[in-house]
């Protein structure tokens, strides 16, 4: 792999930093796909820290709201907040985790499944639409790196 320092010095340059600052892309791409879901799940009432509630919460059906805020990568704060107004709209309720009466877990109401399973649909035409020009080969890859490159950021906080 080539370190920017070892690039000629045009190419060090901020008009190339494009070319070759993934943060670039990275940044770029979930932009892009914010923008994408808040458009697209807007009119059914979820935007985009909502869905990731959601979808954690589909994953693994009880979670406390420091996992949702783990697993969403949401602040532990932000998180709460969701998760109150949830409460509120009656898309997800709380119980005391049975192995350990400190925690308190979160899970999705039916109402809350029925509206996931609604935004999923979208999501997964976002899914398609943004991923038509890309192979499953390459998804494949780019999963695979980009779960690299997240544990190893992992490790620096």
């Amino acid at each position: 792999m080539t370190k920017m320092s070892e690039l000629p010095k045009d190419q060090q340059a901020p008009e190339h930093l494009r070319d070759t600052w993934p943060y670039f892309w990275v940044n770029r791409v979930n932009a892009y796909y914010t923008r994408a879901l808040e458009k697209r799940l807007k009119p059914m009432g979820v935007d985009a820290p909502r869905w990731r509630v959601l979808m954690s919460l589909y994953q693994q059906q009880f979670m406390s709201v420091s996992e949702i805020a783990e697993f969403s990568t949401l602040k532990l704060n932000t998180t709460t907040k969701i998760v109150q107004r949830m409460i509120s709209d009656g898309l997800v309720e709380t119980r005391v985790r049975p192995t350990d009466g400190r925690v308190t877990e979160v899970c999705l109401t039916e109402k809350g499944d029925a509206l996931r399973a609604k935004a999923l649909v979208e999501v997964d035409r976002i899914r398609a639409e943004s991923f038509y020009n890309t192979s499953p080969a390459e998804l494949q890859t780019l999963n695979e790196i980009l779960e690299k490159i997240s544990a190893d950021l992992a490790r620096m906080i």
